[in-house]
This record gives C-alpha cells, structure tokens and sequence, in this order.
C-alpha cells in the first residue's frame, strides 16, 4: 500500500527537559503541550538520597546540568528547561541565574528553570502575595519561602506535608485540603511547588473555588518554556494561561442572548397589534464554564467539592450592597 501521499508527519518544535532522577510526572508536562510541539525529556544521574536541601543540591550542581544539556543537543531543542523547583531555588536567584546561564553554555540553547520561571508568572500576573503549598519539610519550604521574598513576593500563608519520597503518589484530595489552609490570609494567588507533585486537573477546580489564580511547578515551567518558542500551554481555565480565566470567573459567564431582530441580520421584527403580555421573564442560564462549577457535576474530581456559585464581580469581589 502506498502511503506517500501522507507527506510525512508535521513539524515539530522540539523543548528539552531536563528533571531529577526521581520524576515521575511526564504525562503531565505533555498535557500543557500543544500538537506541534514535542518534549524531550532527560534526567539527572540516580543518588541514594531523599527529597531535601542536600538532593537539592546535587542534582542541580552545574557540570550535572551541563551534561544533561549536552544529552538533549542531538536532537536540537529550541529551548530547554531545567523541571525542578527545590533544585532551582536552592541556591537563591543568583544561584539560580548561574544556572540558566550554565546550561545555556553547554547547549548553546536558551535555557530556564521552574524557579525562575515562577517569578516570571507571579510578574505575569502582578502577584505581590502569595500562599504556598508544599510537599517538602520544613527546611525545604523554608527555602522557598526565602527564594520568593528574594523576589520582593511576600509569603501570607503556607502548608506542607513533609515528605522525603514518592511525591508523585501525593492524591489531589491533600493538594486541595492544604490549599485551603493555606490561603486563610487572602493572597493575591496560590503557588504549588515541586515538579513531581501532580496538579494539572486540580488547578481550574481550586480557582473556581478560592477566586484567585492558582499556579503550579510544572504550570509555569511550560508556561515559560512554550513561550520562549513563541508557542502558547494548553489549560483552559487556568488563569496564567486562559485569558477568560485571568479576568476572573464572572468572566466565564456568557451574556444572556440578545432579542431576535437587535441585531443587522436582513430581517425585521414582525409589527405587534396588541400590547405583549405581561409576565416573569427567568434568566438565561449560563453555561458551566468550571468542572464542578455551579451545578452540580455528574463525577466530581476525586477529592475536590463542587465550588459555589460564581461571583458577580472579578476574583473575590462582591456586588455593593
């Protein structure tokens, strides 16, 4: 059979990864990912070491860096991108810097890190109070802490669980317990850290209900990886990505229809003899713009409530009285 009038398969950009030996999440990486973009992925050498500021550290020591970069050079990614939080705010935003600016030397490629690309998105979004939720210690989310005031971003509240393994066994029912200690100050956003914790179905849902926009590791790192190729993350209703979403969730509510005839469209509204009658006219209803948002879904997200009913104003606001 002859198939060449298929001409091929299409282009595609091509974004390198680097991630810590122990990722476990790159399904989620390629959700955010548009059809005409490929991910090439690689990661750091295995060290018999737990999640802590020491792994921190070597895995993001720079001849390791260096020779993941040069791993991806064969298959010529436009850009890569260093997928680990604790690892790239370690060392502070020099440290960080130092970073990026090794990998670039050794691919001769631009190049970025989930840190920086953090206070890329808190920029993005004009976000100068923030809450945090961690799977780390203490002493790791201490760091972090430290990293994003560094940043001038202040952090109003935090919650975490501790752990030292298997993040990415974390259910969405303890990320969205924690988000909701954690916001209790009202920040202006809501930042997940860590890579290898997956939120890429829980962020539409836990801004729907706490009306602010929520961020996620791996969120931004695609966000800023995609956007240095001139490509735009798929995830709708995610606020970094989604205009609509951005605006706040007043915004997903579509306006009523308008009356036959309000409209140029070469047909005239039929003369009326006699007065119309009187009666109520009920509102249109609007379309469910959230998973789980204002009616009741079908299959609920495993661990996560249906939110209220959506504001009449943007993130939070409340109509005057």
């Amino acid at each position: 059979m002859d198939v060449s009038f298929l001409g091929g398969p299409q282009p595609q950009r091509g974004v390198g990864i680097v991630a810590p030996f122990d990722f476990a999440l790159d399904r989620e990486l390629w959700r955010w990912v548009p059809d005409d973009v490929s991910l090439h992925l690689t990661r750091t050498p295995f060290v018999p070491v737990e999640v802590s500021l020491d792994l921190a550290r070597l895995v993001s020591e720079h001849e390791t860096l260096r020779e993941a970069v040069q791993a991806l050079t064969a298959v010529r990614p436009e850009v890569v991108a260093y997928a680990c939080t604790s690892g790239s705010f370690v060392g502070g935003i020099a440290g960080e810097r130092a970073m990026s600016a090794a990998m670039e030397h050794a691919g001769e490629t631009p190049a970025l890190t989930t840190s920086g690309a953090v206070l890329d998105a808190l920029r993005e979004l004009d976000v100068r109070r923030v809450a945090v939720v961690t799977p780390y210690t203490k002493s790791v989310t201490d760091s972090l802490e430290e990293y994003l005031a560094e940043g001038g971003v202040a952090v109003t509240g935090r919650s975490y669980l501790g752990l030292t393994r298997e993040i990415w066994r974390v259910p969405y029912r303890d990320v969205v317990d924690m988000a909701r200690e954690a916001v209790v100050d009202a920040p202006d956003a809501l930042f997940i850290s860590c890579t290898n914790l997956p939120t890429y179905d829980v962020i539409p849902q836990l801004e729907a209900e706490l009306r602010m926009p929520v961020l996620s590791a791996n969120q931004v790192t695609m966000w800023a990886a995609l956007r240095r190729v001139g490509k735009e993350a798929v995830g709708s209703y995610q606020a970094l990505l989604d205009p609509v979403a951005r605006r706040g969730p007043a915004a997903m509510t579509p306006s009523p229809p308008e009356p036959l005839g309000s409209h140029e469209s070469g047909l005239a509204e039929p003369e009326q003899d006699t007065e119309p009658v009187a009666g109520p006219v009920g509102p249109a209803e609007p379309e469910a713009a959230l998973a789980g948002a204002g009616a009741e879904s079908p299959e609920p997200l495993d661990g996560l409530e249906a939110p209220g009913p959506a504001p009449h104003d943007e993130w939070g606001g409340q109509p005057p009285a």
